[in-house]
């Protein structure tokens, strides 16, 4: 900690940063289940250097209350020493254990049933997965290709009689070699998908599985629903009930096998939820205005920190940075 004018500053908060930040790092610190009494006064004592530092707490723990925290730190314990990476583990240090448990709270971050423990739960039962982050190109034993994107896990088996495969998380791209003696099938949560030769995605969001065509005809099947679904259509299924075909743009869909991601028009809430998937940890966007402002544009899946500044440029949001913790609100 710092010490300055009886006032005891997070040590990880730097001088130069502006007071609302520092209002969200004490903020941080207050809500990771490590503060002490004397943590407490020093919030409230700078909380009343000025008009200003009342402002910026009031600003910030309005915006802690729309993320809203109600996890301890004890419940994030699990994170930092089973699930983050090396690379994140180390920055966790940096920033000190508090702050690193403290943003993993204020975020909500619910590792227990995250995409990426998803994921890496499912990957031990899997032939093929990736890590957040990671895409994958596989060609299969009956000359079939698969694309894998982040957070993945897809099993294969193959028999004379048929190409059997299960996506048991996230999202696959299939371009099918044609044998009418042996449906490909993907099943996904409660449902498949059936094609003989063609080229097809599924993307599985928690209980809900999405089926897009980019060329060919698929049959989804779900419980006793069947659809099929023709090129540059898709179809949503979940609890046995399938969605009627929509149209799509496939190619921007699709846009994640040559590393971009493309958005018409696309709601920042939504680009949001988008962007968590490539990496660990949350982005909330607060304010109901940032959140239905639509964007568009084409970025690089890799570069996701030059996607949230231009995204920042783009909607005149602030975005700041905390250990897996991005917060995008009104600059103003």
């Amino acid at each position: 900690m710092v010490e300055s004018s009886g006032d005891r500053l997070p040590r990880r908060t730097p001088r130069s940063l502006a007071l609302s930040d520092e209002a969200i790092e004490w903020l941080v610190l207050l809500h990771s289940g490590a503060a002490s009494d004397t943590d407490q006064q020093g919030y409230a004592t700078w909380r009343q250097r000025s008009p200003a530092h009342e402002e910026a707490a009031k600003e910030a723990e309005a915006l802690f209350g729309d993320i809203g925290c109600t996890q301890t730190a004890e419940e994030y314990k699990l994170t930092e020493t089973a699930l983050a990476p090396p690379a994140y583990r180390q920055r966790a240090r940096r920033f000190g254990r508090r702050v690193f448990l403290g943003s993993a709270a204020a975020a909500g971050v619910t590792w227990g049933i995250g995409p990426a423990l998803v994921a890496t739960v499912a990957s031990f039962l899997a032939t093929y997965h990736t890590a957040v982050g990671e895409r994958r190109n596989i060609r299969l034993s009956d000359g079939s290709t698969v694309w894998l994107n982040t957070a993945s896990a897809l099993s294969v088996h193959f028999s004379p009689q048929f190409r059997r495969l299960t996506l048991h998380a996230g999202e696959a791209l299939f371009d099918v070699v044609e044998d009418r003696t042996r449906p490909f099938i993907v099943r996904s949560g409660t449902g498949e998908a059936e094609a003989v030769g063609t080229v097809y995605a599924l993307r599985k969001d928690d209980s809900t599985t999405q089926v897009s065509v980019q060329d060919g005809t698929v049959l989804v099947r779900a419980g006793d629903d069947r659809q099929q679904v023709t090129a540059g259509q898709a179809v949503k299924y979940r609890d046995g009930i399938i969605s009627s075909p929509q149209a799509v743009a496939v190619s921007d869909l699709f846009s994640w096998t040559r590393g971009k991601l493309i958005f018409n028009r696309r709601p920042l809430a939504q680009i949001a939820t988008e962007i968590e998937r490539y990496r660990h940890g949350r982005v909330v966007v607060v304010s109901d205005d940032l959140k239905a402002m639509e964007v568009s544009g084409v970025f690089d899946i890799d570069d996701n920190e030059a996607l949230l500044a231009a995204l920042g440029t783009a909607t005149g949001a602030r975005v700041t940075h905390l250990p897996f913790l991005i917060i995008i609100r009104p600059s103003v």
